[in-house]
């Protein structure tokens, strides 16, 4: 298998990765309904940040420590279970206390990098604590490097592609929903989708916590 086969054929595998919904695209399509189409594409690219992070974990070799010790998959499995939960309480504690949501959003999103900067964070961290994405990436990333190649440089670059098409992806559901936000940013609206983002996430986090180790 050359490179450019290898990637190609990982394109493929990717791309049926990334239209699977799942946590990533309900984290996007909320902060784009309820925050801002920027504080969306920041939380985006920290997603993909994250996945680009697991990409060199895994061909370095840090992605299959976590798949041979069950302490240290244990121990970030935890990590991540409570951060979704955290995040998923948030929305429903919001969603249940606000009798009517600001137009624009539950809380204000602070204006410049600093909203952005949040926007990311959020995303690293997620994609980052989810064990998940390193065990996918661990099990996909091996059976797509060819002979004699830099395990390194394969697995940035096998990363980059799962990673722009992310980001085509994130791209449109986050314009598709700016067209559809003269309905879905009312503040009944928003309650809904805070409500329905948190549950997603509280499920993820009790799943996550309560599976039996690899």
């Amino acid at each position: 298998m050359t490179l450019l086969q290898a990637l190609v054929s990982f394109a493929l595998v990717a791309g049926l990765l990334t239209l699977v919904p799942g946590l990533d695209t309900a984290l996007v399509l909320r902060s784009s309904i309820s925050k801002s189409r920027r504080f969306a594409f920041a939380t985006a690219l920290g997603i993909s940040t994250g996945a680009m992070i697991w990409g060199v974990a895994a061909a370095v070799g840090v992605s299959a420590l976590l798949a041979a010790s069950e302490f240290a998959y244990r121990m970030l499995t935890i990590a991540g279970a409570a951060y979704m939960m955290w995040l998923g309480l948030s929305l429903l504690w919001k969603s249940l206390r606000q009798g009517k949501a600001e137009p624009t959003g539950d809380n204000p999103v602070p204006a410049g990098g600093e909203g952005m900067v949040r926007g990311w964070l959020t995303g690293t961290g997620t994609n980052l604590l989810n064990p998940k994405v390193g065990v996918v990436y661990i099990a996909t990333i091996p059976q797509f490097m060819p002979a004699g190649a830099s395990p390194l440089l394969v697995g940035i670059l096998l990363a980059s592609v799962h990673c722009i098409l992310a980001m085509a992806w994130f791209s449109l559901l986050i314009f598709a929903t700016g067209y559809a936000s003269r309905w879905l940013k009312g503040a009944r609206s928003i309650r809904i989708i805070d409500s329905i983002t948190g549950t997603v996430l509280v499920g993820f986090g009790l799943k996550l916590a309560l599976e039996p180790a690899h």
